[in-house]
């Protein structure tokens, strides 16, 4: 079977495409994970965003898939239908099935008719997408195949659930790079991939979708094994690499033993990145952030959430982010943070503003923390991602103000709260982030040069879009500059010039969810 999988081109504001492109791990496993006989394509469409129906048409003309497979966030919603309707109108008796974080959690918005999805995989895809390939080879029903949600006529059945594979026992294959049939991943000019040695996190943080895709669980990939993946992705090429564990840090021990194996198998000699939680990270102390320098770590994304404890507890990660000693709890995020930069590791802070009790002194509490102490910003603001408990609470409560997924991409303001409207919170966050990126270029300088010189002015151009001579003299306010930047930004969403199956019918019910 002719198999082509695809990711989806909208990209984060913190993560612009002129200096960062990082793949779809997920992808690579679920090609990793078909039976070889399978010819399988892969796209990241983030590497054609100018080009994305071009580069589309060229896919199919070029594979001929009899399946296709989408990976799909909640922002991206609008941009898959658009993909999807242009891959049907190129090759209609092509299956559609797609997976990811928003199909999963909200699989309802998958299943109107005029969209034309045959399944919708639910959670880990590995083996139910592997079960489903075979199952459609053979010619064989759906219904066993648990983790999944198939048409049937003018409904959806739903199988049984799946439960997260245990990676220690080998039930998930190795990744299979060679199938991309795109390049130019880079982050900075260097090429960069991603490797997972873990899977799972065991808190329950309310603005996470992790727990509510798979359980709370963690479990590990051998450390063999994964050793075996970077040597895989530095042989293609890499030069930097993304460990895209969901909470690495959960066991610190194994973390440690990992960077020994990295420095033991020559591979420390590689930019990696992690992401990582303040208390682990503040107790292991200068022993865990000296051992990662020497294995080749860079940046640390430290989830810092908050500063404010009571923010903390709204966002359920106070555990994560403190520690108990004789005063009580005490945040653990400026000591991570002073530890890994004694150092030479660089801190991507990750914060959250915009609770409901947040007031301005609480955000800019936070922004000052972050211009004072992370050298790159990557502030969100609560987003109502499906199925989150977060969600149900901001909907119980009425604070959503913003029902379009597209603008569900963490930098939106999309929710209200009890003293600030969420457009005064989305100002304040813009307009200190933006100089807090600039103070960053010198570092990235001294590690690439060539890269900084020659880009430099793009990524400005980027970061200070709606910027104008007149504001850069004073001639006009903060705030125009900033709806200028908006309306930028919404501009930028459009990634395929393609009609919309649903947009007249945005609002209609979708199928029955037949059990």
């Amino acid at each position: 079977m002719r198999i082509l999988l695809l990711s989806m081109p909208d990209s984060f504001e913190h993560t612009p495409t002129i200096a960062i492109r990082i793949p779809n791990g997920a992808l690579v496993s679920l090609a990793g994970n078909l039976d070889p006989h399978h010819h399988v394509a892969i796209a990241d469409l983030v590497l054609a965003q100018s080009s994305v129906r071009r580069t589309v048409e060229q896919l199919i003309d070029q594979h001929r898939p009899d399946l296709v497979g989408l990976s799909v966030m909640t922002f991206q919603r609008a941009t898959a239908r658009r993909v999807i309707a242009l891959v049907r109108s190129l090759k209609p008796d092509v299956r559609v099935v797609v997976g990811g974080y928003d199909p999963s959690l909200a699989p309802e918005a998958w299943t109107h008719p005029d969209l034309g999805v045959d399944a919708i995989v639910r959670g880990e895809g590995d083996v139910t997408f592997r079960e489903l390939v075979s199952a459609v080879e053979d010619g064989r029903p759906f219904g066993d195949i648990a983790g999944l949600l198939y048409r049937d006529g003018d409904q959806f059945r739903q199988t049984t659930h799946r439960e997260a594979a245990r990676l220690e026992r080998g039930d998930i294959r190795p990744p299979n790079r060679a199938a991309r049939a795109l390049s130019g991943y880079t982050m900075m000019g260097r090429p960069i991939d991603v490797v997972e040695t873990s899977r799972g996190c065991t808190f329950d943080c309310s603005f996470c979708s992790i727990i509510e895709m798979r359980g709370r669980n963690f479990f590990r990939f051998p450390i063999a094994r994964v050793i075996d993946d970077i040597r895989d992705a530095r042989d293609r090429g890499a030069r930097s690499i993304f460990l895209v564990d969901d909470n690495i840090t959960l066991d610190v021990d194994r973390f440690e033993s990992l960077c020994h194996a990295i420095i033991e198998a020559g591979l420390h000699r590689i930019d990696y990145l992690v992401q990582g939680m303040t208390a682990p990270i503040a107790s292991r102390g200068d022993a865990l952030a000296a051992l990662m320098r020497r294995a080749g770590f860079r940046y640390v994304f430290l989830g810092i959430e908050n500063v404010l404890d009571e923010d903390l507890v709204f966002l359920k990660a106070r555990a994560k982010n403190s520690r108990l000693n004789a005063a009580g709890r005490t945040n653990t995020s400026l000591t991570a943070v002073d530890v890994l930069h004694r150092h030479g590791l660089l801190v991507v802070g990750g914060l959250i503003v915009g609770s409901p009790g947040d007031r301005r002194e609480s955000v800019a509490a936070n922004l000052e923390f972050a211009r004072k102490h992370v050298d790159w910003p990557y502030i969100q603001h609560p987003t109502p991602y499906p199925g989150t408990p977060m969600t149900r609470d901001f909907e119980q409560r009425g604070l959503v103000v913003n029902s379009r997924p597209d603008e569900y991409d963490g930098t939106t303001a999309v929710t209200r709260g009890e003293h600030l409207e969420p457009e005064e919170v989305e100002f304040m966050r813009w307009k200190a982030e933006r100089w807090m990126k600039v103070r960053h270029m010198p570092t990235a300088f001294r590690h690439d040069p060539w890269f900084v010189m020659r880009h430099a002015p793009g990524m400005l151009a980027h970061t200070f879009r709606g910027t104008t001579w007149r504001s850069i003299v004073g001639l006009e306010e903060d705030r125009d500059v900033f709806q200028r930047y908006r309306a930028i930004r919404r501009r930028e969403r459009q990634y395929l010039d393609w009609p919309d199956p649903l947009a007249p019918a945005e609002s209609a019910s979708a199928l029955q969810l037949a059990q």
